[in-house]
């Protein structure tokens, strides 16, 4: 069975059954990438905080011996008190044991509070590490993913080893501590009824074994599950004005649900084998205690061991099972969180956009005369975009970029700005090749004026200043006279300071094109680029932009993607490009002259008005 995806309605995907999943789930093998290595690096970052951090550890000895402490002392009183019938020392005993747990409770709680500071402060340092990283990455790597399953990698991923760092490591160390503590106790008492004791434990080991090998795949396909899922919540969401339109609100609901279906398959079998851990447990903890009082009874009858070392190791089977029990439901929980933290490492590792502009010098300033020589370029497929693309742009020319979809336009528009590098050939600016130079500083003399205008939530003025972050006021209220803009800013109840929602949408499509202008000319750059800046609009707006636009363009090197004819009529040179060459190059009178494809295109209507 087949579905049409949101995202492209002529895509279809497979709809795979809950019976399907389970065995996908179940027998099919999804290991980590190195979950030794994720493991140590959640370790190097909380040991980063090394005074409280050996602090904890310390409580955590002191908690674990303490916690031995008290089984032994409840025998020695049993055999020299109250077997014996004595109550001389008896109180001074008992306060004794009282001060001992009294202890502990205190050991523990301020272990607990210390770790939890640990790992908060861990986990704001993660999640600070890789929101910056996002902005660090480049844009094809955005390209390739669903923004809702980035977003699950910086909270649900995260959470989830938050909330496992905070409980999961001091029971790890306290576990081990009183397993290692009870045995060379028991041993101490007596060897012969420890080696009975620990009969169960190789049916532990293999027990446990069995189960984290299965649920440390599962867990990390719930949490893949669940990062599919909130991709389509946030795609769907963001979509809504699409779907309504085209009715394709069950088509959203069934593939919903279909992402839910996973989770929730996966969930089951990774909650159902994580859950028969306890289950395990407190059967061979049951046969400890069967154990501990025959074989016990039989020592105790024979003389070999006193009641009260009975007591101690029924008490000791408890703390012995208890803690195994412990390190196998919190290994659980660590494999979870292991599968949120490799996750989030993944971003992490991903090389940064300047990865390789360690020692390369900053564009200086520049005029804005621009060449293409003989440039290439393919996406992952191999199949070249563009193919040897060469023209030269003089400082202030306006140069359109003109061809049917797919042809290259955006491409070249996006090697200009180096969201892409190009893989043959090369573009220079002013002279200077510019994959010699940092991207930022490529960046920096470029203004981009795109199809969709994005504003963030904030004011008009932080949103114009965006442009150039320490501009004043008069500045912005000047940006913003240039570009047009001004009035309908001054007609808005609160001007300047009008707060905008959910980028914009409480203004139309043509002011929101006004603002970027605003933001594009407080930049002052001298290359500007504007991609579509005009197709979503009406025609009467398109005039008023049109008009800030020739302000933003004059004395700047200008490219104009666009297919309305006005638009790109009064460009100084016109750029025909198909299947990503160059076909043809002149003004419009030229080309129209010519009567090749360009002409046809205007014909055609492609470029109406």
């Amino acid at each position: 069975m087949w579905r049409r995806q949101i995202s492209d309605p002529f895509r279809y995907e497979k709809i795979i059954e809950p019976k399907e999943l389970k065995k996908q789930f179940v027998k099919k093998k999804v290991r980590a990438k190195d979950t030794k290595e994720t493991i140590m690096r959640i370790w190097r970052m909380l040991t980063r905080q090394k005074a409280m951090f050996y602090t904890v550890i310390l409580l955590v000895v002191i908690s674990s011996a303490l916690s031995l402490a008290g089984p032994v002392m409840i025998g020695r009183v049993i055999d020299h008190y109250i077997v014996a019938r004595r109550l001389d020392g008896l109180l001074g005993m008992l306060m004794a044991l009282l001060l001992i747990y009294a202890l502990y409770s205190l050991s523990m709680w301020l272990q607990n509070i210390m770790m939890i500071s640990i790992s908060q402060k861990t986990v704001v340092e993660l999640r600070n590490k890789l929101f910056t990283h996002f902005h660090k990455l480049p844009i094809s790597f955005f390209d390739k993913r669903q923004y809702g399953e980035l977003m699950s990698r910086v909270t649900n991923d995260i959470e989830n080893v938050s909330s496992t760092l905070n409980s999961s490591v001091i029971q790890l160390l306290s576990s081990t501590l009183i397993i290692v503590g009870t045995v060379s106790v028991m041993f101490y008492l007596s060897p012969l009824l420890a080696l009975f004791m620990l009969l169960i434990v190789p049916a532990m080991f293999a027990g446990m074994k069995w189960i984290t090998n299965r649920t440390g795949k599962l867990f990390q396909k719930q949490q893949q599950n669940l990062g599919e899922l909130n991709g389509v919540i946030e795609e769907s969401i963001s979509g809504q004005r699409i779907i309504k339109a085209f009715s394709q609100e069950k088509e959203v609901e069934e593939l919903f649900m279909d992402r839910v279906d996973r989770l929730r398959v996966s969930g089951f079998w990774a909650q159902a084998y994580s859950g028969l851990i306890p289950k395990v447990m407190n059967t061979l903890n049951n046969i400890s205690f069967a154990i501990i009082a025959g074989v016990g009874g039989i020592f105790a009858l024979k003389g070999w061991i006193s009641i009260g070392v009975i007591v101690v190791f029924i008490e000791f089977s408890r703390q012995f099972t208890r803690p195994l029990n412990d390190l196998a439901n919190q290994f659980n929980t660590l494999l979870s969180a292991v599968a949120g933290a490799e996750r989030v490492f993944e971003i992490l590792d991903t090389e940064e956009e300047a990865h390789d502009e360690k020692n390369k010098p900053k564009l200086p300033l520049v005029k804005g005369d621009v060449a293409f020589d003989h440039v290439s370029f393919s996406y992952e497929n191999g199949r070249n975009t563009i193919h040897d693309v060469s023209f030269a742009a003089k400082a202030g020319e306006m140069i359109a970029l003109v061809g049917p979809t797919g042809a290259g336009k955006t491409t070249i528009i996006n090697l200009l700005s180096r969201f892409y590098d190009y893989t043959e050939g090369r573009i220079a600016i002013d002279g200077y090749h510019l994959a010699h130079y940092t991207r930022e500083s490529v960046r920096e003399q470029m203004g981009f004026v795109l199809q969709e205008s994005f504003l963030f939530q904030g004011t008009i003025r932080d949103n114009i200043r965006y442009g150039r972050l320490n501009a004043t006021d008069e500045e912005i209220i000047a940006a913003s006279k240039a570009a047009n803009a001004h009035s309908f800013i001054e007609r808005l109840p609160d001007g300047y300071n009008t707060v905008l929602h959910n980028g914009g949408n409480d203004l139309s499509q043509g002011q929101k094109q006004l603002l970027a202008i605003a933001r594009a000319v407080l930049a002052d750059p001298a290359i500007l680029i504007l991609d579509e800046a005009t197709s979503s609009i009406d025609t009467i707006t398109e005039l008023q932009i049109q008009k800030a636009l020739k302000k933003l363009m004059k004395g700047r090197t200008s490219f104009v993607v666009a297919h309305r004819l006005n638009t790109v009529r009064e460009a100084d040179r016109i750029i025909v490009l198909q299947e990503g060459s160059i076909t043809e190059t002149g003004t419009h009178d030229q080309l129209m002259e010519k009567q090749g494809f360009y002409a046809k295109l205007v014909q055609a209507g492609l470029n109406r008005e």
